[in-house]
């Protein structure tokens, strides 16, 4: 999993590339916590999920972890560009309540 950050106005959009599974979580989750630390006060961070081939139940306790990350810093949180198995994934947990795709 290959994670990049670009903050853009008040927004940080992270944009994740590869597998979101058990193997590779711990890696994401580090970057994307150091990213959202850096970036604390902006708005919102919308997650770009364009590049993600592969997502389980691991990717979806991972945009919850960054989601409660995210709330105690007063950021929304957006997903964009889920492939269709993703999205369906993302649809099926009702993650689209917590945080709204764009």
């Amino acid at each position: 999993m290959q994670t990049r950050a670009i903050q853009r106005g008040d927004s940080l959009y992270i944009y994740l590339t590869g597998e979101l599974d058990e193997h590779s979580v711990a890696g994401a989750r580090a970057e994307a916590d150091g990213y959202i630390d850096r970036c604390a006060g902006l708005s919102r961070a919308v997650f770009n999920l364009a590049g993600v081939k592969f997502m389980d139940s691991t990717g979806i306790g991972f945009l919850i972890g960054r989601y409660k990350r995210l709330k105690k810093y007063g950021m929304g949180m957006f997903l964009e560009n889920p492939n269709t198995g993703a999205d369906k994934i993302l649809q099926l947990s009702g993650l689209y309540s917590l945080m709204p795709k764009i």
